[in-house]
């Protein structure tokens, strides 16, 4: 679409923090003469020119949104990440795949329409002790080991993907984020940090990647309102161990070993509400990296924030400290020493030869 005079524009979940600040980025752009929102929800922050629509994807009548509205473009990011707040699982994965599924069958049948973004994850590729150092965009989403949100958003790729061979006058954008972090971002992730204790899994520390809220409000706004189709990871550059994030937040941690792992999930589920599904224990194992070479090169755009200053934002907002950052990284130390010590003698006992009528 070079032409982007009088866009008019759908921006499906409005009452997110990431669709509220896209849509307030879309309002001081001129060359946008309508947006509208669709959520069961309202924002939390006000929008001044933004049609708020009350409707549920997973409702056909979504296709009469389409219709009247006369958007040429759709940015989906109605797509929930937490079983908690959808109502559990079910309807987790029925807002997310059978939502999408309504919409794009509404968007196929829009002549109108000559755009589509989507939201989408880079836990779609997985974390497994097999990955690689980074994972660039050809690398297929991991379906075989995904569940939970990752699953969806596999799910929701294959039907986005699906709608461009049928509808290929339509430019498709496959934007693939980072764990968001930042002001006002409720995930997981953020409400692992605000545990009163870290859990840790004992023997690793995974390799974190983060995307700060406004860097990806920017990258939406960008392949919104210019032509980059296509699919890209989404992330700030640079690393952190979860053992660095966790010195940095000030937080005792506990270091669980792994046959306790997921007993410990769901104490952290019941007590404090952290939705720690299958992949996301997983992602506590092994960590995730995206290649963000395309955001740079063909998307034209340099994240503000690396991963490690979205985390320090991230903490002067959310987060005090339990501990200061030399008492956790001497608990740290110690710990360490413990456990030497603990695997030097477990090798030593394993080593030692054993006769009958003695102790092993």
């Amino acid at each position: 679409m070079a032409d982007t005079a009088g866009r008019r524009i759908l921006v499906t979940g409005i009452a997110s923090d990431l669709a509220t600040r896209l849509a307030a980025r879309l309002e001081a752009d001129e060359r946008v003469e309508y947006i509208a929102g669709v959520d069961v929800h309202e924002p939390r922050s006000p929008l001044e020119r933004t049609e708020l629509i009350r409707g549920d994807l997973r409702n056909p009548l979504v296709a009469s949104v389409v219709e009247s509205s006369r958007v040429d473009t759709i940015v989906h990011l109605w797509i929930s990440a937490m079983p908690g707040r959808a109502g559990g699982r079910s309807r987790m994965k029925e807002q997310n795949v059978i939502g999408t599924m309504q919409l794009l069958a509404a968007a196929q049948k829009s002549p109108r329409l000559r755009k589509l973004v989507l939201k989408s994850t880079t836990a779609v590729y997985g974390s497994h002790y097999s990955d690689p150092a980074l994972f660039r965009e050809d690398i297929a989403p991991d379906s075989a080991h995904s569940s939970g949100y990752a699953k969806d958003a596999v799910e929701v790729e294959g039907h986005a993907r699906a709608f461009g061979h049928r509808r290929p006058d339509v430019a498709l954008s496959i934007l693939r984020f980072a764990n968001f972090i930042g002001p006002g971002v409720d995930s997981p992730l953020t409400r692992y940090f605000a545990l009163p204790v870290a859990p840790t899994v004992l023997g690793y520390d995974p390799r974190l990647q983060l995307v700060h809220i406004e860097d990806a409000a920017a990258v939406l706004e960008r392949t919104t309102l210019e032509d980059l189709p296509g699919i890209c990871n989404v992330a700030g550059p640079g690393i952190l161990y979860l053992s660095q994030a966790v010195r940095l937040a000030g937080k005792p941690w506990a270091a669980v070993p792994e046959p306790f792992v997921h007993g410990i999930a769901d104490v952290a589920r019941r007590m404090w509400g952290v939705d720690f599904s299958p992949e996301q224990l997983r992602f506590l194992f092994y960590g995730r990296v995206g290649d963000i070479t395309r955001l740079r090169r063909r998307l034209g755009y340099e994240p503000r924030y690396s991963t490690g200053e979205a985390f320090r934002e991230f903490l002067t907002h959310h987060i005090r400290p339990v501990v200061d950052r030399e008492t956790a990284e001497r608990w740290e130390t110690d710990l360490g020493v413990a456990l030497t010590r603990a695997y030097r003698t477990a090798a030593a006992l394993c080593a030692r030869p054993w006769t009958a009528g003695s102790s092993p």
